[in-house]
């Protein structure tokens, strides 16, 4: 009997080894959505309609969407860690809000876990700005994408992309198709038709394929090939399925049918047998004849009445006109605003300015909080300047931005909504009887986050963005306290490899301003590495640029720490509060490119790519540094360059006479300077 029971234990366990993975799914193919809902995993906004078509996003902006099938795939051979080939095929459309502007786009999606933690702008809701670049994150996506983020380097606004680990796409390609050999035709993402992809894996030659076409028919030369070994990317098992996001503005993403399977072809899908989108609803042809005198009557008065609420809408409101539908950020109605910020009341005031007042306020649909500035009717900007402004400023996309998110323009009215940072400004953060003291780690985490902000600014866009006031006010920290560059309202482009900004002013903020700017009256980006450099001392040391209540040698923050610097007692000047808590060779490095930064000749200055690569450690700062050209000519006295900059200033004709009474930020400009409708965000105000 004991030897019958070991002759079965050992057939059952040669059972379970000969068929390890009989329970395992290897292939799905849906033909449509009905009643399988049990077999996916919804999470945002993404719902399986009746038709059976799986939405992933609708039009509503800053959501996003995902579907996984439940079960996960085994995507990698647990014996020798090669893994598997496989084959997907998926019918999509995307119908954007309006035709020209569109929501950022869909992905196929490999990842560990059903749950991304993502975010709904710039990453297509795979991805967030901590994770970009992350090897441990193992995510493979073929990309579907209908915006250009010239961060992450997109070629256009309508191509297909693969992406390991990160947005920034291995290899792409603008979305087509190849007819045959010699024929390639364009594909618009966005037409509202159904579009067919295909993705292989084949791992025995390490290659990608994807083919997209508008028809059922697979092309046979696929739009990219790209040659990576899948394995150290893949975990044993991962889950497979979709993402969307909406971005600024939304569009819907529908899936109408999938295919996958490993290591083996993709059943064939049909377009013409899946589940057609919903067409509008057509009028009734017919109507009604021969309505009584008293139904005429209610007709006409009914009529009377609309007309006159709409020509009371029409006198207070604007048309949307031709140029507006060019801007890149989202046009919110007034009453939308004004429910968000519970009628502009008083409690949600966050701060006020000279041109008016910013409001903490929750978007109704979206539950979204925002930061609304109202700009007051008498403001010296423009129409004109608050477009150009909305229209450059819209387009930047940076994580370490403040994203401006849409605005709305009612009469005279003209209001920005901008994301909302809970944890308000780094100048509040360093010096205003903060809660809780920022660490070291927290601090150098904050300026490799501007750095990066200011060189996506000055090399990333399509122009160059010359920022012109930054400032330990102008960066908020969200709720992992990354530091986000915001307030464009001085902010000055122009293209790529044409000649600095000349001004008819000078603005910006005592302690930050370049010491040329005066005399040239020409921004420029080493002005913006000038202001970062007095920034990095600041937030080593704990003090702002001027202290006028400091003593004479420490008046000037650079001069003192030039100073400390010649004396070898550079350590010396670190906040104190910190009890010495801090990596010494982060913060020695951190104050050399901030004395580097803060070089009187704007030649001698690093760019923010070279100032990128010290922060990131790819490259060292000089052992020894070279001290202004003034304290090279033996003049010490620390005063002596605060007092070089003021004469600067003041040899203009049109100087406008400033104080140095208070320790808060101090404006300096010329006679034509006006007050720009960005120059408060999230209550942060100036003071002239």
């Amino acid at each position: 009997m004991g030897n019958l029971l070991r002759l079965f234990s050992v057939s059952l366990l040669l059972l379970v080894l000969c068929f390890p993975a009989s329970s395992q799914v290897s292939e799905l193919f849906y033909p449509g959505f009905k009643d399988v809902a049990a077999n996916l995993t919804l999470t945002g906004v993404a719902e399986t309609e009746k038709i059976g078509i799986l939405k992933l996003t609708n039009d509503t902006s800053r959501l996003m969407g995902h579907a996984f099938y439940t079960s996960p795939f085994q995507f990698k051979n647990k014996t020798n860690g090669k893994a598997f080939s496989f084959s997907t095929s998926f019918a999509f459309t995307i119908v954007p809000e309006y035709p020209k502007l569109e929501g950022h786009g869909l992905a196929f999606t490999i990842a560990p876990s059903k749950d991304l933690k993502a975010l709904p702008s710039q990453y297509l809701g795979l991805l967030n700005g901590s994770e970009i670049g992350n090897l441990s994150t193992h995510i493979f996506a073929v990309e579907f994408d209908t915006v250009q983020d010239f961060e992450f380097g997109d070629i256009n606004d309508n191509h297909v992309g693969i992406d390991i680990n990160s947005l920034s796409s291995n290899d792409s390609a603008a979305a087509a198709y190849y007819k045959d050999s010699a024929t390639k035709q364009s594909i618009n993402l966005k037409c509202g038709k159904p579009i067919q992809a295909w993705i292989d894996y084949d791992s025995a030659q390490n290659l990608v394929n994807v083919t997209i076409s508008l028809s059922s028919s697979k092309p046979k030369i696929p739009l990219l090939s790209f040659h990576v070994d899948l394995s150290p990317i893949l975990e044993e098992f991962m889950y497979a399925g979709f993402s969307a996001s909406t971005g600024l503005l939304a569009s819907s993403h529908y899936i109408s049918g999938w295919s996958f399977k490993i290591n083996g072809e993709a059943r064939a899908l049909d377009l013409g047998s899946l589940p057609s989108l919903p067409q509008p609803k057509k009028k009734h042809p017919s109507l009604t004849i021969g309505l009584s005198v008293s139904a005429i009557a209610l007709a006409l008065t009914a009529s009377s009445v609309a007309i006159y609420l709409f020509m009371k809408k029409i006198k207070n409101s604007d048309p949307v006109e031709s140029w507006e539908l060019e801007l890149g950020p989202h046009r919110y109605s007034y009453q939308e605003l004004k429910k968000a910020t519970k009628g502009f009341r008083d409690k949600e005031l966050l701060g006020q300015g000279g041109f008016g007042q910013v409001y903490k306020g929750t978007l109704p649909e979206s539950k979204t909080q925002v930061a609304v500035k109202r700009i007051s009717n008498d403001s010296k900007q423009g129409l004109r300047e608050f477009v150009a402004e909305i229209a450059s400023i819209g387009r930047l996309r940076h994580r370490n931005l403040v994203q401006l998110l849409g605005w709305c323009r009612r009469r005279g009215d003209l209001l920005l909504v901008y994301d909302y940072m809970e944890n308000g400004s780094l100048d509040n953060a360093l010096f205003d009887e903060p809660k809780t003291l920022l660490s070291w780690e927290q601090r150098f985490k904050i300026i490799k986050g501007v750095a990066s902000a200011l060189h996506y600014l000055h090399e990333g866009y399509e122009q160059v963005v010359i920022h012109r006031d930054v400032k330990a006010s102008n960066v908020l920290l969200d709720n992992e306290l990354n530091g986000r560059l915001g307030d464009f309202g001085l902010a000055r482009l122009h293209e790529h490899g044409s000649i600095s900004s000349t001004t008819t002013r000078v603005v910006g903020t005592l302690g930050y301003l370049a010491p040329e700017l005066p005399r040239t009256g020409k921004a420029s980006t080493g002005s913006d590495v000038y202001a970062f450099g007095a920034l990095l001392l600041e937030v080593a040391c704990g003090r702002r640029p001027i202290e006028p209540k400091a003593v004479a040698e420490e008046l000037v923050l650079v001069d003192w720490v030039w100073e400390m610097y010649r004396e070898g007692r550079l350590l010396d000047v670190v906040d104190r509060r910190l009890n010495g808590e801090f990596d010494e060779g982060e913060v020695v490095m951190v104050l050399k490119l901030g004395l580097m930064c803060s070089n009187h000749g704007p030649i001698e200055r690093p760019s923010m790519r070279m100032v990128v690569r010290y922060l990131d450690g790819e490259i060292e700062v000089p052992r020894d540094l070279r001290g202004p050209r003034r304290l090279r000519k033996g003049d010490h006295d620390p005063e002596a360059a605060f007092d070089d900059l003021m004469k600067s200033y003041a040899s203009s004709s049109s100087f406008d006479k400033m104080s140095l009474s208070s320790n808060r930020d101090m404006d300096a400009s010329f006679a034509s300077h006006s007050t720009s409708p960005l120059s408060l965000l999230h209550g942060q105000t100036r003071q002239s």
